[in-house]
């Protein structure tokens, strides 16, 4: 079970920098799509924010402590920290859909080896953000098209 919450532990950094880079962006996109690309990425960003909490939440289920401060995300993370610049549209969907595929191979991995362990409220979580991971990225694969 160590390992799984170590894996959980992850997530949950990828998963807090994911969201404050959506955030960024949110806040840094020019473009003529602004308004509709602002209110997408608030979208993302207050869904990450509900799968911060579910992960936290599992990992204490667990029995395990979830990583608390950005210094511990920062330092576990493998997802780049966005700049405190302007963004343009192209270049923020290519960064978000790079991320997603993170994510999903990452929840993918936890779901094998929590089906391995017979977790199966752990394996049942992933479910759900592998479908949503998945969902997004054919959207943002299409829009970029």
């Amino acid at each position: 079970m160590e390992n799984q919450v170590n894996d959980l532990n992850v997530l949950l950094a990828d998963l807090n920098v994911f969201y404050r880079k959506l955030q960024n962006y949110h806040w840094n996109i020019v473009g003529k799509d602004f308004f509709a690309i602002h209110e997408k990425l608030e979208e993302y960003y207050n869904e990450i924010n509900e799968q911060i909490d579910e992960v936290a939440e599992h990992i204490l289920m667990l029995g395990g402590q979830p990583l608390g401060t950005m210094q511990d995300y920062l330092n576990t993370t493998c997802i780049k920290e966005a700049k405190n610049e302007k963004i343009q549209d192209n270049i923020m969907f290519e960064n978000v859909i790079k991320d997603l595929e993170t994510l999903l191979k990452k929840v993918t991995d936890i779901k094998k080896k929590a089906d391995e362990n017979s977790n199966y409220a752990t394996s049942s979580l992933m479910d759900e953000y592998i479908s949503s991971y998945i969902k997004k990225l054919w959207m943002l694969k299409q829009m970029m098209q």
